[in-house]
């Protein structure tokens, strides 16, 4: 029987079990599988898992029963190193050809895994470096920059006129493939550029030529800018490696440019995100919609092309619902242009918040803002900081994670409840909704430790930053809002920097004024009830002479209070603890001057 032959300028590739670091090793085969696939070979020798998961397919089970039976997989002996009381293993007693590189994961693991990314090299490069480029969209956008190439305006002095785009390749070989792999760039570069570059240099290289080389199709738009305007263009021609004048254009592709362009300052927003990524080539299939909208597809001519672009949904405009009066009646709000000021304020800052003195529902407020905004709770997210909350809580940071599994500890990067809401309201078929983070307590936390990079976000919604950790390009979606509540009771307002005021919106919440200030005496309306707790809480609230210690009504809006002794032991244990803090070493008599009997003796 003819022995399978290994893929050529491929590797040996490893997975390490956890627990005991046992080790299988395979290699990629010629042959295709009947996905579509290489088929992968699993080498003599190899130790598996014999514990089978519940996320084992049926198919895989049935593999790993067959080869149990014919005697490829053993148990295990004992070997130096290994725990007595460990995981038990399985030996591969002869080479065993597996369908793909995932259906030899599955038989490793016990559970069924993505092969091209289990599968490592000695280097830790995954097995997907090594595949050719498989699925991928019919029509893609790129950005590729050329207006400073060491020095050169490439964009003027040659792409517009000449009708190309390119890449610099100067220090790489001759290509013989038209769809180089990643690991031949990777190889290719790590050659030519030794000594030329920087080991992240490399890295971002590598990645450019892979997408400019090969993701890169003929009938793909292609943008580029220069003098702050944006320059549209369809990729005609596959790329080819020529010679230029230092190497600065020796990769090109031949566009067909359009005679307009944009200015850069007139471009959509999602679009100006993009743009501000800090990389040659960069992939914006994500706003393919707004690049269209720009050219209006004028240039398509193939039909089945057009009758896409004619079935594709027009993107949703982002808005926030007009006040309603329903909502307006359901806060008790009587004034409908406050809460309506509020909806301006969101639309213009993106953030705002609600500061005053406790019970005075700025959480409330903002909750149902939010929810009525967004459509429902589904859009809204809530955190509460402290003084512990730190940027790898609220964006993203590395975390021990437990694997479900092994029942093994390890670090992973993983998403705060802000970088989950982005994600989510940057999806496709989202970018029109209003997605909302509420941040209760914002001033308790150290604002410049949480917020890091993200703080420039917040006022430059059209920019990306690269991010610490996964070293991501980011932008906030501008379909993404925050609201913060601040007590001031707690922290003063004085205490908040220049840096989060200027990226804020603040509106205050006090029982002096409007619409907080006859809440109270509303809701008691509405419910049938003795007004004599409004009569009461204004009365306290004038004896108070600090505003930022002022009680708020929604201490009296409980339905424990209007029980029977309701009133009077919440007015002991609720609001009078509050000011014996406030007059803490004054020498007052707390109960003497706010208790319920003063009140109704001397009202104010």
């Amino acid at each position: 029987m003819p022995q399978p032959d290994r893929l050529p300028g491929t590797p040996e590739f490893r997975i390490k079990l956890p627990q005991d670091g046992a080790e299988a090793r395979g290699c990629l085969l010629t042959q295709f599988g009947g996905n579509g696939t290489n088929k992968f070979q699993l080498r003599e020798g190899s130790l598996v898992t014999a514990e089978e998961w519940p996320g084992l397919g049926r198919h895989a089970r049935r593999f790993r029963a067959e080869l149990r039976a014919d005697g490829a997989l053993v148990d295990a002996p004992a070997a130096p190193g290994r725990p007595q009381d460990g995981p038990a293993r399985w030996v591969v007693t002869r080479d065993i050809e597996c369908n793909s590189s995932s259906a030899a994961a599955a038989l490793v693991y016990g559970y069924d895994a993505s092969g091209p990314e289990s599968w490592r090299t000695d280097e830790g490069h995954p097995l997907s470096d090594y595949l050719s480029t498989g699925w991928r969209p019919p029509h893609k956008a790129w950005l590729v920059r050329g207006s400073n190439v060491s020095g050169h305006n490439l964009v003027r002095q040659l792409w517009l006129k000449e009708g190309f785009v390119s890449l610099s390749g100067a220090h790489l070989p001759p290509l013989e493939e038209s769809d180089p792999t990643k690991s031949a760039l990777r190889r290719f570069v790590e050659e030519g550029y030794e000594g030329a570059a920087s080991y992240h240099q490399k890295q971002g290289l590598v990645d450019e030529l892979h997408a400019f080389l090969t993701q890169m199709r003929v009938g793909d738009t292609v943008a580029t800018y220069d003098d702050d305007r944006l320059y549209l263009g369809r990729i005609t021609g596959d790329a080819v490696q020529t010679t230029s004048p230092g190497g600065l254009s020796n990769l090109r592709r031949s566009v067909t440019w359009r005679a307009d362009s944009h200015p850069y300052d007139e471009l959509p927003g999602e679009l100006r995100q993009k743009l501000s990524v800090q990389h040659d080539v960069v992939d914006l299939t994500g706003v393919l919609d707004a690049l269209d909208g720009l050219t209006g597809q004028a240039d398509s001519t193939d039909e089945t092309e057009v009758a896409e672009t004619l079935e594709r949904p027009v993107p949703k405009e982002l808005t926030l619902p007009e006040i309603s009066g329903s909502l307006a009646a359901e806060l008790l709000v009587h004034d409908r242009a406050w809460l309506q000021e509020l909806r301006e304020l969101l639309l213009d800052e993106k953030q705002l918040v609600f500061y005053g003195p406790p019970g005075t529902g700025k959480t409330y407020l903002a909750m149902k803002l939010a929810e009525y905004f967004g459509g429902g709770p589904e859009q809204v997210k809530i955190v509460q900081f402290h003084p512990s909350y730190s940027y790898e809580d609220f964006f993203e940071g590395f975390r021990p994670v437990e694997d479900p599994e092994t029942r093994e500890v390890a670090f992973r990067l993983t998403a705060g409840p802000l970088r989950e809401l982005a994600d989510l309201a940057s999806r496709e078929g989202n970018r029109h909704i209003p997605h909302f983070l509420i941040i209760d307590e914002i001033n308790r936390a150290n604002l410049a430790k949480v917020f890091g990079e993200l703080y420039f976000l917040l006022e430059y919604r059209d920019r990306s930053v690269r991010l610490t950790y996964s070293g991501d390009d980011f932008p906030l979606p501008p379909n993404l809002f925050v609201i913060g509540t601040m007590n001031t009771a707690d922290r003063s307002i004085a205490l908040v920097d220049a840096a989060m005021r200027r990226r804020f919106a603040f509106v205050e919440l006090s029982p002096r004024t409007e619409p907080t200030a006859g809440l109270l005496g509303r809701w008691l309306e509405r419910e049938g009830r003795d007004p004599e707790p409004a009569r009461l809480l204004d009365s306290l609230n004038s004896r108070i002479d600090d505003a930022d210690f002022a009680i708020g009504p929604s201490y009296l809006m409980k339905p424990g209070v209007y029980r029977d002794g309701g009133l009077e032991r919440t007015w002991r244990t609720k609001i009078l603890p509050l000011l014996e803090e406030h007059h803490y070493g004054e020498g007052i008599d707390v109960a003497a001057r706010y208790g319920l009997d003063s009140l109704r003796e001397r009202p104010a």
